[in-house]
């Protein structure tokens, strides 16, 4: 995978564009970190593509929050003290709701 950085795309980015359809994907990096992901698209790859990277966020996002779910603990609740905390939601939410 190869690696340029944002004034390397500014300044070379005819180049950049010309290697993209050999390379399958560049990282654009802003002060060494990674900031973007450049990949070769078409007509024919765009919806699937972009089907690709969202679902591959979105896994992320559960992962990120099932670790942030460990780490609070909430991993050891029981079924009885998760269904009082949905209760007490929706009857905050009821409440909120007729104001």
């Amino acid at each position: 995978m190869k690696f340029i950085s944002v004034r390397d795309f500014r300044t070379s980015s005819s180049s950049i564009w010309e290697k993209l359809t050999t390379e399958r994907e560049m990282i654009v990096t802003n002060n060494g970190k990674p900031i973007a992901l450049l990949t070769p698209l078409n007509d024919e790859t765009l919806e699937d593509t972009i089907f690709a990277v969202r679902r591959a966020k979105a896994i992320n996002a559960v992962k990120k929050m099932q670790e942030i779910s460990v780490k609070l603990g909430n991993d050891k609740m029981t079924l009885e003290e998760i269904n009082a905390i949905i209760t007490d939601v929706r009857k905050r939410i009821k409440y909120e709701g007729s104001n």
